[in-house]
């Protein structure tokens, strides 16, 4: 962590579906250039609490606030136009449009950092060799492409949105060690670019490999945050809040 504050902060934030409360008193930060992941089990309220950072949830209550502005009652857009990015667990490509066609739709005006300094701006050509998978097929349809294909996509698509921040759920569920292994070098490679990364994980040996601090979550609440060198050496959380 720096000095500067962070780009993400949230205190204090709660959140319910219907009448049930699924978020207690979450409390955290990200810093520039930060990769921070969000753990537990399947249910912990990992996927929850980055829905409800962008405004996802239909009741929520707690401060957000990103880039110094107060997000805490805004719609989704808000965010994004901000520069928030948010790259679902279930992806929701446009399985009718093509690679090409499905990066235009995620395009925004490059962006300057507060100090004026400019934030790289995200092309196709540069996406294409970030994603050299994607690079081979411009003109293949969302719906022809395998899983791991559509999570490299959703990524990209988000990043044409030249964001300061991305909220990414589970990159590494449900796809195969290859794109696992591709979706890590991703996360490192954003970090250099000076992207923050608020990621939520199950896998501790994929968030181990590009995160920098994490939360850890049960029943919708923070039980413990630690680096993540600290947190990955600790046996008892493991055993506590991690294993199956």
């Amino acid at each position: 962590m720096t000095n500067k504050p962070p780009l993400l902060e949230v205190k204090a934030l709660n959140g319910w579906y219907g009448a049930a409360q699924v978020l207690n008193d979450i409390t955290l930060d990200v810093g520039r250039g930060e990769v921070v992941a969000l753990l537990g089990r399947n249910g912990a309220g990992k996927s929850t609490t980055l829905k409800a950072v962008i405004g996802m949830l239909a009741k929520r209550r707690g401060s957000v606030r990103f880039m110094g502005r107060d997000i805490s009652g805004s719609e989704p857009h808000v965010a994004a136009r901000l520069g928030l990015g948010f790259v679902p667990e279930d992806r929701r490509i446009f399985t009718d449009l093509t690679v090409t066609e499905n990066l235009e739709v995620g395009r925004q005006n490059p962006r300057q950092w507060p100090d004026g300094a400019a934030l790289p701006a995200w092309t196709p050509e540069r996406l294409f060799k970030l994603f050299p998978n994607l690079g081979d097929m411009p003109h293949r349809r969302g719906g022809q492409m395998s899983g791991g294909e559509q999570q490299m996509l959703t990524v990209a698509r988000t990043l044409m949105g030249n964001p300061f921040l991305v909220l990414l759920d589970e990159p590494s569920e449900g796809v195969a060690p290859v794109i696992v292994e591709q979706m890590a070098e991703t996360i490192l490679a954003l970090k250099v670019e000076g992207v923050s990364i608020l990621l939520s994980e199950q896998n501790l040996h994929f968030a181990e490999l590009v995160s920098d601090r994490a939360y850890v979550l049960e029943k919708g609440q923070i039980r413990h945050q630690a680096g993540m060198a600290e947190l990955a050496a600790d046996e008892s959380i493991r055993r506590a809040y991690l294993s199956v």
